[in-house]
């Protein structure tokens, strides 16, 4: 009995703590993505705390009876965390701004004052706040106006400063509505405001509302016709477009640095999906702007900083597109963190642009967010705005967030010591971590370890650390094999010397020669043929220098030299394998176009009179093929010599080949057929337009056979049921 009664206490207990590490979970993932936009699961960054801040827990009384108010905490829009910690909210619906102490109990409401003339006065829709260690600056919004109070003094007519009026200037254009709906303050007292109906980008002023310009303004946002046909608008018309207008810039926060972040969802879908990957600076949903207005957001990483990087496109998914950002949040050690409404996402960055983690999702679960609409840091803290259930969610940095963050620190301080073993930790408990493997390379290329620098950087396929890794490998190899150098080009060039002085001895004595040529003589023609292309072609032809045996071996010879350049390129130059392609593809890449050509040609030039058969167009065309293997070899091999600033040559030598092969091409097309300059460069046109025609036959007769035999296969199907 003493045995079983010690069982069921111990299962009591445990069944005590179970709702806390339940509680704990995380009702979402954490992830990041690879080099390649794969979604990579990562340990959790922040953990929501167990309850939601909602009105009840901040102590705001509410009477359901009261009739002037909405519900507590009602179409919040926008949070904000003073440099005290304290917590400050819009309450948008309710008119009016909640102050909270750090602990997200309610210290005091500014929701009357009286105003410049001692009038009593109050918010109409405030949808943006701003503190600093001086002042609290409310966007009042439907009052065209931002406010300003005394941080610290809770007696809102005490702590009323002044108000804000909209600036005038001739920039404006005439009749324009000024809508703040979000404010940063600068260290030297400058505003930078948010309208919600300006396109220009964000107003700067000062508290004596002096206009000093715009700055951030979204390119190509509206079209000059329709600027000019604002100016004819009513008020009332414009106040109606005030919704696509106020997508322009929607938010605004700025760092201890004064640098601004703002974030914009106007612009088009298909240009916020292309700077995914072109990171774009003109179509960024979100920008770091200086005082003058320069974007000087870094975008290292392989994706932009904006937001999710696997886009649905299918018809059933329920969230497809870029993601609409709504806000940003300034974190610590140059962190900052943009959220998205569509999915409900937080996606952390660092000061490079590399993603740190994402995560989030919609729902009801504590964690979760309805609709996200608002977010800022307090200290380890994540505060979250949901404006849908009336309440914030408080996320915990857990013991990983705060490794990623000390390994920043130090990395930012420069302990290189303590950040590499920041980071190797990190890589225990996240192994697929490209920002840790990124760091690490580059602590290796610090110690001059640029080996295992390269280990890493391939990992991640950073092509520029490796390829100045690499740099660092071959000038000291360099060094120590300098002679090598020099006797490897004079062998190089004195063997190729002497092969070209062969084929041309194998040539002439050929030219002379009775009777059929050998396999080797015909097909070593063909650097007779690549000089000499007028001579070339027309013995090709009426001397049957070639044959068919000789073209078909130099179609093969060039395949391998495809193939050879999608297995043989080194890795600093095709780090994502986008050149690879099995033998059987090489082979269709070549043979496909050729064959083409050859049928297109045969098929016009038979109209066109002219004298060569398909066979003779074969033969040139094969021949005409040679420079293709005699330069993408060496180039293949160089590119394990070269890094990417000396890429250059590589692109030089490949871009000539097929400069080369064309020019042949024409040339043999043209001796062929015995035609003029001009009517051969009007056939060669109308050949690749006939492949094209060509090529539209085949798929629109694969896609109805294709058709036909699933339709016949459904029949037998359904037969073999009824049966």
């Amino acid at each position: 009995m003493k045995k079983l009664r010690n069982l069921l206490i111990i299962a009591f207990v445990l069944l005590m703590t179970l709702p806390s590490v339940i509680g704990a979970a995380a009702p979402y993932k954490t992830y990041t993505y690879s080099p390649d936009g794969e979604l990579l699961v990562s340990p959790d960054a922040y953990l929501p705390e167990l309850k939601n801040i909602d009105y009840e827990y901040m102590g705001i009384k509410y009477n359901p009876d009261d009739k002037s108010m909405q519900k507590p905490l009602h179409g919040a829009r926008d949070i904000f965390v003073g440099p005290d910690e304290k917590v400050y909210i819009a309450d948008t619906a309710n008119n009016r701004i909640l102050v909270l102490t750090r602990y997200y109990k309610l210290d005091y409401i500014i929701e009357t004052f009286l105003n410049d003339y001692g009038v009593p006065d109050r918010f109409s829709n405030p949808s943006g706040v701003f503190v600093n260690e001086e002042h609290i600056y409310v966007c009042d919004t439907d009052s065209n106006r931002i406010v300003m109070f005394k941080t610290g003094i809770k007696d809102t007519n005490e702590s009323f400063v002044k108000i804000i009026e909209q600036p005038e200037s001739n920039l404006f254009e005439e009749g324009a509505i000024y809508k703040p709906i979000a404010c940063a303050v600068d260290q030297y007292g400058r505003i930078f405001v948010v309208s919600s109906t300006t396109y220009q980008g964000v107003i700067v002023i000062n508290d004596e509302a002096e206009f000093f310009g715009f700055i951030g303004a979204q390119n190509d946002t509206l079209s000059a016709l329709e600027i000019l046909w604002r100016r004819f608008q009513t008020e009332e018309q414009r106040e109606q477009q005030a919704e696509v207008t106020s997508k322009e810039l929607n938010n605004i926060t700025i760092d201890k640095d004064n640098f601004i972040y703002v974030t914009t969802s106007a612009l088009d879908e298909a240009d916020l999906q292309a700077q995914i990957t072109s990171k774009d600076k003109k179509t960024s949903p979100v920008k770091k702007l200086n005082a003058s207005g320069a974007d000087v957001m870094k975008r290292n990483a392989e994706f932009a900083p904006s937001g999710e990087v696997r886009l649905s496109t299918l018809s059933t998914a329920k969230i497809k597109g870029p993601s609409k950002l709504v806000d940003v949040g300034i974190g610590p050690v140059g962190t900052w963190s943009i959220i998205d409404e569509k999915r409900s996402k937080i996606y952390t960055y660092d000061e490079n642009g590399n993603l740190l983690f994402a995560f989030g999702d919609m729902g009801e679960q504590i964690g979760n967010i309805a609709k996200i609409t608002g977010i800022a840091y307090q200290g380890s803290k994540m505060l979250v705005l949901d404006s849908s259930n009336d309440c914030f969610v408080v996320y915990n940095r857990t013991e990983y967030g705060d490794m990623l963050i000390n390994a920043l620190q130090n990395d930012a301080d420069r302990r290189f010591d303590l950040a590499t073993s920041d980071w190797t930790d990190i890589l225990q408990r996240n192994n697929n971590y490209s920002i840790a493997y990124l760091q690490l390379g580059r602590a290796a290329a610090r110690d001059g370890d640029y080996d295992t620098a390269m280990s890493y950087f391939e990992r991640i396929k950073n092509t520029e650390d490796y390829s100045a890794a690499f740099a660092e490998v071959r000038s000291a190899w360099a060094k120590k094999n300098f002679w090598i150098i020099p006797v490897a080009v004079i062998v190089i060039a004195l063997l190729v010397v002497k092969f070209f002085s062969y084929a041309g001895k194998v040539n002439k004595r050929a030219t002379l020669k009775l009777g059929r040529r050998s396999l080797k003589e015909e097909v070593l023609y063909a650097f007779y043929v690549i000089f000499h292309p007028f001579d070339g072609f027309w013995d090709l032809k009426h001397e049957r220098r070639g044959s068919m045996k000789s073209a078909f071996v130099l179609l093969i010879f060039t395949v391998l030299a495809f193939f050879y350049k999608s297995v043989g390129t080194a890795y600093v130059h095709n780090p994502s394998d986008a050149g690879y392609m099995s033998v059987v593809g090489n082979i269709t890449a070549v043979v496909v176009p050729l064959l083409l050509w050859v049928i297109a040609n045969w098929c016009f030039t038979t109209l066109f009179e002219g004298e060569g058969s398909m066979k003779d167009i074969f033969i040139a065309t094969c021949y005409s093929l040679t420079p293709l293997p005699i330069l993408m070899i060496p180039a293949v091999i160089l590119t394990n010599f070269l890094t990417l600033d000396e890429a250059g040559i590589i692109a030089l030598l490949n871009g000539f080949a097929f400069l080369w092969m064309g020019l042949l091409l024409i040339l043999g097309t043209m001796i062929t057929h015995d035609y003029g300059l001009g009517k051969n460069i009007l056939t060669c046109i109308v050949t690749v337009v006939g492949m094209a025609f060509i090529m539209f036959i085949v798929i629109l007769f694969s896609t109805l056979m294709t058709q036909i035999v699933g339709f016949i296969s459904n029949i037998a199907v359904e037969l073999s049921f009824r049966m």
